[in-house]
């Protein structure tokens, strides 16, 4: 019998001609969460308690109770966490359809950029001339912008000033292109979130959320180590908890890199 395509994956994976890359963050109490205006609820942090531990309270098993928000750490954003997004069919995480959680990515690098500019804004332009050297982004494809911002940790990650947090992200147009004229699946940063810091002085306010959730396409955010890939040729799992009526959830997502692109 021939072999076939799942069986030759296998095997690549088994030789590492195929690496699997680890895009999420550690959750732990201390990885920072989005922080909104105060007048708002607020993102609940990561955390653990423990059960039991081998001992009079379960003698042979060691567990844990966790609390967390849907949108800590590393995370997925369903259509249903943003106002545009509340009405359309297959909005939260528990039904979409599973076969959206495994396709193609993009990654553009606006690293040297937002090393020098804490807003850094990455806009059509900078989209077309990322396409002039590595081809039209395909439809249905994950765009990841990659500023290398998973490299800070703790104030430094949010960047909080008196006006707000400071961190790269996307411009209201450059998400309109992607969405419009690229009809991407979704968009993704190293970022607290899938805007600029920001973002709430655009038009519309948070308009990655506003047009990605209202089109029907997925967010991911607080994602990592975007510079160990390729700017296209890898392959993005990203599966959210299935949560019913959940309008997201942590995951660990991971990429499929041939060996020779690392």
């Amino acid at each position: 019998m021939s072999e076939t395509i799942l069986s030759d994956l296998a095997k690549a994976l088994g030789d590492q001609s195929i690496k699997v890359i680890d895009l999420t963050h550690t959750l732990d109490p201390d990885f920072p969460v989005i922080i909104l205006p105060p007048e708002f609820n607020q993102c609940a942090r990561f955390r653990m308690e423990e059960i039991s531990a081998y001992d009079h309270r379960g003698p042979a098993w060691k567990w844990h109770n966790i609390t967390l928000s849907e949108h800590t750490g590393t995370h997925f954003d369903a259509p249903a966490h943003w106002i545009s997004g509340r009405d359309l069919p297959n909005n939260s995480v528990d039904t979409i359809n599973p076969a959206n959680f495994v396709g193609p990515v993009m990654v553009i690098d606006c690293s040297e950029g937002s090393a020098t500019n804490e807003d850094f804004e990455l806009t059509p332009e900078l989209i077309l001339a990322w396409e002039e050297e590595h081809g039209e982004i395909p439809k249905d494809s994950w765009v990841l912008m990659r500023t290398d911002w998973s490299k800070k940790t703790g104030a430094d990650y949010l960047n909080m000033r008196d006006d707000g947090p400071h961190s790269p992200g996307p411009t209201p147009d450059a998400i309109r292109f992607l969405i419009h004229e690229r009809n991407i699946r979704g968009f993704g940063t190293e970022t607290v979130g899938t805007d600029a810091g920001q973002g709430s002085h655009y038009t519309p306010p948070y308009p990655a959320h506003f047009y990605l959730h209202g089109a029907g396409k997925f967010g991911l955010q607080c994602l990592a180590n975007l510079d160990l890939l390729p700017p296209r040729g890898a392959i993005l799992l990203a599966a959210p908890l299935k949560i019913k009526d959940g309008t997201g959830s942590p995951l660990r997502v991971m990429a499929l890199v041939q060996g020779n692109d690392i």
